[in-house]
């Protein structure tokens, strides 16, 4: 019976390095799903932060009475060099309420005014929003990589939609 014993203590010895190694896989793997989580909670946030911005838009839009955005298309002839796209008619000195970004804080500020800034902001945020949405495809291909994916999507699948591009 001591040769049994010895035979035992060996063979948990060898099944602790593979406890390690299944545990650093099982580390690698929990590091990617949130760094996959984190990117999909900011993507969500850039896209509220995209649709209040888009509503605040189209409520000025309405209350000038105009359908058009003041950010000139490249190809597309201005009209008027004089006049604002989005004001049209509307007096753009009057003054609106609007709430300061990042804070809760209302200020009154020029119609004109304004609603440049919520265009120059709407475009940096669509930018951000392509940009998490490149970084959420990175993410999921490295969990695909690790095989933390390959129960439910095969590895090729999630490599050919992560690669593919938009024109």
């Amino acid at each position: 019976m001591p040769g049994f014993r010895k035979v035992a203590r060996i063979r948990v010895l060898g099944m602790d390095g593979e406890v390690q190694d299944l545990q650093k896989k099982v580390a690698e793997v929990e590091v990617f799903a949130e760094d996959l989580l984190l990117a999909r909670h900011d993507l969500v946030e850039c896209d509220r932060s995209r649709n209040g911005n888009r509503e605040a838009l189209s409520a000025m839009r309405r209350q000038a009475k105009t359908s058009r955005s003041s950010v000139v298309l490249p190809g597309v002839s201005r009209g008027d060099a004089d006049k604002c796209r989005t004001c049209g008619d509307y007096d753009g000195t009057t003054h609106v309420w609007y709430m300061a970004p990042g804070s809760d804080v209302f200020l009154r500020r020029p119609f004109h005014s304004v609603h440049t800034q919520l265009e120059q902001e709407q475009v940096s945020l669509d930018q951000r929003a392509k940009t998490l949405q490149g970084v959420v495809k990175e993410k999921t291909l490295q969990l695909s990589n690790v095989g933390a994916l390959a129960d439910r999507i095969a590895p090729g699948l999630v490599k050919s939609i992560v690669t593919l591009k938009d024109n």
